[in-house]
């Protein structure tokens, strides 16, 4: 994974030079995404600079990728994990200058329709294409955002994008993420969504059964694709069921190399985990158990309040939001990339995404029915660019760590969004909690205490400290006075907390335009927030913090199987 930079509809050559220099200044504030390499190209009609985080092919594969005539220019965040087999199915023969598997994508361009090719590809993804022949581009994100992606028009009218805000937040007045599931052409000015599944509505799912083996078999399928490196890597083990389930199905996978089909041994064959938390922390202790009986060499790391409360600045500079539950999550995944970092691994597989698909939030224990079950699902899966996948990415990559995560393949996604919600939701009569399905897919694969531990959110997990640590460190820099008038100094989802009054003005220090502001919709991230957890129960209303422990009634009184 890597960082792009474009700017379009260039005029003339001399322009294009001219603005050379300012593209690779802008693109070097998101090198911490790719800083093995740095490549530019440049012509009369576009500019295209690629910061490189080497995964797959590092002695080749720099970007921009260019067709052997010049003619289609290709900067790509991502991974696509399919590479191999749609190579296979091309119809007409193309000239591949790398082994980089992000190269297909031109050669896909050269024989189908943009919406058409970008639902075969499976990966993750940002990528801008640029038709020199035809003097227009697209440019294309992944269907559910998990690599980011913004856009904007500088004061010259001129398009621009980038994998971070910070590289347009200075130029562009009306920045924005641009929408996952999408794809723009610039020559037209139209943008399509391409992504648009059946399971959306619960009319296509209702009755529909997906066995228990069907569900494992795929999810087995996602972690062994994503194992496609050529470099050192790990797993993020919090301990949970989500990032157990990761590491217990790449345990079994480690010790061959996929990308030529599993017939020689890895160059990494010990899995390696990482966890972190306050001293104490429930997801230490649980990491070390579901460590040791898969095996890995497991590194569990502890950080201070005072250290946390540290990086915070930097967090927010490099998360780009001013989320409550993103922050707080996001600051202990920061500072655990920095160790990985220094181990020398580059890639890691992490969780995200079970909680959306299988309905792990604890709201959900109050969900009325199957149907609005599955679509506060969707919706979730629509937010979750903004949310856990922004954390996830950015918290990593400021580090140059790429995650990646299988909950969210594109093929396991689409068995598991089948699968109609009743079989999801929890029956406290029949001892059924959260995720059952789940667990009882993956039944032998983990030991009880952590294949039926209870969900904690990660910000939760490393330690209650953390976040109750935060609120009073908020509650003795921000008075009751500055909060009354939070919405005076910020009209746009003004804070309702002190936290999160806290974590907007650090934001506004490296943000401070209105449109940077608006690229946080709602600017918390809570169950409560939720239309359908209010209507569920109008007690969410009223609350205010996000930690899994504020939802009454729930946390405490749901159901452990051990």
């Amino acid at each position: 994974m890597c960082s792009i930079f474009g700017i379009f509809d260039l005029q003339s050559a001399s322009e294009s030079q001219q603005l050379r220099r300012e593209a690779l200044e802008r693109s070097g504030h998101q090198r911490h995404r790719g800083p093995d390499w740095s490549g530019v190209y440049v012509d009369a009609g576009a500019i295209l600079v690629h910061e490189r985080l080497a995964i797959v092919d590092p002695a080749g594969g720099s970007q921009p990728l260019l067709s052997d005539d010049g003619q289609l220019v290709l900067a790509v965040n991502g991974e696509i994990y399919n590479h191999r087999a749609l190579k296979t199915e091309l119809a007409q023969p193309y000239a591949f200058q790398t082994e980089s598997d992000c190269e297909v994508i031109n050669a896909l361009y050269r024989e189908d329709a943009p919406a058409s090719f970008l639902n075969r590809l499976n990966g993750i993804f940002a990528f801008a294409l640029w038709d020199k022949a035809k003097g227009g581009a697209i440019i294309a994100r992944d269907p559910i955002g998990v690599v980011p992606l913004y856009w904007g028009h500088d004061k010259e009218g001129r398009l621009r994008v980038a994998s971070e805000m910070k590289a347009l937040e200075a130029d562009c007045a009306d920045v924005a993420q641009f929408p996952p599931g999408h794809w723009f052409d610039t020559a037209t000015g139209e943008l399509t969504r391409y992504y648009q599944q059946p399971w959306r509505d619960y009319a296509a799912v209702e009755g529909a059964e997906v066995g228990l083996a069907e569900l494992r078999e795929a999810f087995e399928a996602a972690v062994h694709r994503q194992l496609m490196t050529d470099v050192p890597y790990g797993v993020l083990l919090s301990g949970g069921l989500d990032s157990s389930l990761v590491a217990a199905v790449a345990a079994r996978y480690a010790r061959h190399r996929v990308e030529d089909g599993d017939q020689t041994e890895a160059w990494w064959p010990r899995l390696h985990s990482f966890a972190i938390g306050l001293k104490g922390s429930p997801d230490l202790a649980a990491a070390k158990v579901a460590a040791d009986m898969l095996g890995t060499v497991h590194h569990g790391f502890e950080y201070t309040f005072e250290e946390g409360l540290d990086a915070l600045p930097e967090v927010i500079r490099h998360v780009e939001t001013y989320d409550v539950t993103t922050i707080r999550a996001s600051t202990p995944m920061f500072l655990l990339a920095r160790r990985i970092k220094a181990m020398g691994v580059k890639m890691v597989l992490s969780g995200e995404g079970s909680d959306e698909i299988f309905g792990g939030y604890l709201y959900f224990h109050k969900a009325p029915n199957a149907r609005e079950f599955h679509e506060e699902l969707v919706r979730k899966l629509d937010a979750l660019y903004n949310y856990d996948c922004l954390r996830a990415n950015k918290s990593m990559m400021a580090w140059g760590v790429e995650p990646r995560v299988p909950f969210l393949d594109r093929e396991f996604l689409d068995v598991a969004m089948r699968m109609d919600a009743k079989v999801k939701m929890v029956d406290k009569a029949s001892g059924r909690i959260e995720k059952a399905v789940l667990r009882q897919a993956f039944e032998g694969y983990l030991p009880k205490e952590i294949l039926w531990r209870q969900k904690e959110q990660f910000s939760d997990g490393v330690g209650y400290g953390w976040i109750d640590g935060l609120k009073a460190h908020a509650e003795a820099h921000v008075t009751d006075r500055t909060l009354a008038a939070a919405d005076k100094r910020f009209p746009h989802n003004p804070p309702q907390t002190k936290e999160a009054y806290f974590y907007r003005t650090m934001f506004a220090r490296f943000y401070p335009s209105p449109a940077a502001a608006e690229t946080v919709p709602g600017g918390k991230s809570i169950a409560c927030s939720s239309p359908a957890a209010i209507a569920w129960d109008a007690s969410f209303a009223a609350m205010a913090d996000p930690s899994g422990r504020a939802v009454a009634g729930v946390h405490e009184q749901a159901v452990t199987v051990v």
